[in-house]
């Protein structure tokens, strides 16, 4: 008995610690050192667990007025588009390039009242980058090449003439490019996606069939 109320006393305190902990914007949390932990609040740019068959966890994406990061969560906290969140966790690399906030728990992911839309920042696809990493973007542009990767997902490459980028397309997300027939080489195509990043390709991730579209002249 004693055992538990102890437990119940540090859940208690942590909670507590959870509400009172101070609230940063995204872009300053990414400017803080690997292993610092940060709280931000943000709206869900990409839900939770879409992107399973690329970065291996149940993560969603959350972005605000500054900047976004993807938030990496072996568990699902079953989130949705433009779902309120705000989340506690410890800033590092994925592994693969990628800066994520990963909490220790599901407990540092809290539901916020309200939903948010957050509209795509258009840019040209070669300045799909670090400075973009995070952030839900558009682009437009000729598609150059398409390739499946393996039972992780398709890559579409394209180029509007300022460099080429990768739309990478997760498999989770049930989207598959060969079903959607205004995709295909020489087609000019209007992708949405969350910028990411795995090794040295910078890359967006399409979420939805709905981000994907034909582009007129």
């Amino acid at each position: 008995m004693k055992k538990l109320r102890t437990v119940l006393v540090v859940l208690a305190l942590a909670v507590a610690a959870r509400a009172n902990a101070v609230v940063i914007s995204i872009a300053d949390a990414r400017n803080e050192p690997l292993g610092s932990v940060v709280t931000v609040e943000g709206a869900v740019t990409a839900s939770s667990g879409a992107f399973a068959t690329s970065t291996f966890d149940q993560g969603f994406g959350i972005q605000d007025e500054t900047a976004g990061i993807y938030v990496s969560t072996a568990d699902n906290p079953i989130l949705s588009l433009f779902e309120k969140v705000r989340v506690t966790g410890e800033l590092a690399d994925d592994g693969f390039g990628q800066l994520v906030l990963r909490p220790a728990s599901l407990a540092g992911v809290q539901k916020r009242p309200g939903l948010k839309h957050v509209e795509p920042d258009a840019v040209a696809t070669g300045d799909i980058g670090e400075a973009t990493e995070g952030s839900l973007m558009k682009i437009t542009g000729t598609v150059t090449q398409i390739v499946s990767d393996l039972a992780f997902g398709y890559k579409v490459f394209v180029n509007d003439g300022s460099g080429q980028t990768q739309i990478f397309i997760a498999a989770s997300t049930g989207v598959n490019p060969y079903r959607l027939p205004f995709i295909q080489v020489g087609a000019r195509i209007t992708a949405v996606g969350f910028s990411s990043q795995f090794q040295t390709d910078y890359e967006i991730l399409p979420r939805q069939n709905l981000d994907l579209r034909r582009a007129f002249p």
